[in-house]
Parts: structure tokens; C-alpha cells; sequence
């Protein structure tokens, strides 16, 4: 078995409308801005999710059980390079109170387009107030978009 590698096997887009987000359309895709030109390396936050787990031992048990429970995705947000002023598109765009899906797909090139069967991730968002981080020496200018998750995600879906 080979490896796959995530440097350039990312693609990750903001997308306004998707009307199914299992099986979103590459034309409701290709409507959306492509981020991946723009996070950081790390920039892509919280997009990973865990489960948690109940409780089912009883009074009368010798030995702790458990169940799974609710799956959650914590701390979800972009952390983003500021472009040039005048031309930074996403920045303007991921205003706080904006909603939409960030749709990740993830082990082919990001230079390939969307193209039916791929497998995704769509995630349904609304941005919070973006966060100015402190300049560093030898660094680029850094901003954050908070992307709360708003309703259950689609991690396993497929493009249409």
C-alpha cells in the first residue's frame, strides 16, 4: 500500500448554497471560492471528529460499560493569510453572520476539479467575527474565521 500524502491533496471551499449536502452538484461547487490558496498549513481547524461516550453500567455491575453518544466537532474555524487589499475576496466574503458549507475533499490534487463520485466533507457554518492575529517577524499578515457547525455535518458525502 502507498501513502497519501496531504501536502497539495486538499481542497477546501466556502459554498453558499448546496441543496443536498450529501450528494452537493459540481455546479453548486464550482459556484463556491476556493480556500486552499489561502489557509495557512495549519489553518484548517477542528474539522476532526470525536464521540462521546455514555455511561451504561449499572448498579449491579462489576465491570464500567459504555456506549457511544453524541459526535462533536470542537473549535471548528480558518485560520487565513490576508491578501492584498482591494482583491481579498474570502476575506469580504466570511463577514461574521454568513452562512454556508465548507466542503473538504481530501487525498486528490487540489489543482483537480470537483468531479462526480468524489468523496467529501460538507460541513454547514455560519462565521463568527474574524480575529486579527498578532503580526510575527518573518511571517505573513494572519487573520481567523470562528465556522461554528450548525446542523449535523455530511462527512461521508459524495459529489453528485
Amino acid at each position: 500500500m502507498a501513502d497519501v500524502y496531504a501536502d497539495g491533496n486538499v481542497r477546501v471551499a466556502f459554498v453558499a448554497a448546496i441543496s443536498n449536502q450529501n450528494l452537493p452538484t459540481t455546479t453548486e461547487l464550482n459556484a463556491g471560492i476556493l480556500l486552499q490558496g489561502t489557509l495557512t498549513a495549519d489553518g484548517l481547524v477542528g474539522f476532526e471528529a470525536t464521540t462521546a461516550e455514555v455511561d451504561t453500567s449499572k448498579l449491579a455491575s462489576t465491570f464500567n460499560t459504555k456506549t457511544i453518544g453524541r459526535d462533536d466537532y470542537s473549535g471548528t474555524l480558518l485560520r487565513l493569510v490576508k491578501q492584498t487589499v482591494g482583491a481579498d475576496t474570502i476575506r469580504s466574503t466570511l463577514s461574521r453572520g454568513t452562512t454556508g458549507f465548507i466542503v473538504i475533499r481530501r487525498g486528490i490534487a487540489e489543482t483537480t476539479s470537483w468531479a462526480s463520485s468524489q468523496q467529501i466533507e460538507v460541513y454547514p457554518i455560519i462565521c463568527g467575527r474574524r480575529k486579527e492575529l498578532t503580526p510575527t517577524a518573518n511571517s505573513v499578515m494572519k487573520y481567523e474565521v470562528p465556522t461554528p457547525i450548525t446542523a449535523a455535518p455530511s462527512p461521508d458525502a459524495t459529489v453528485a
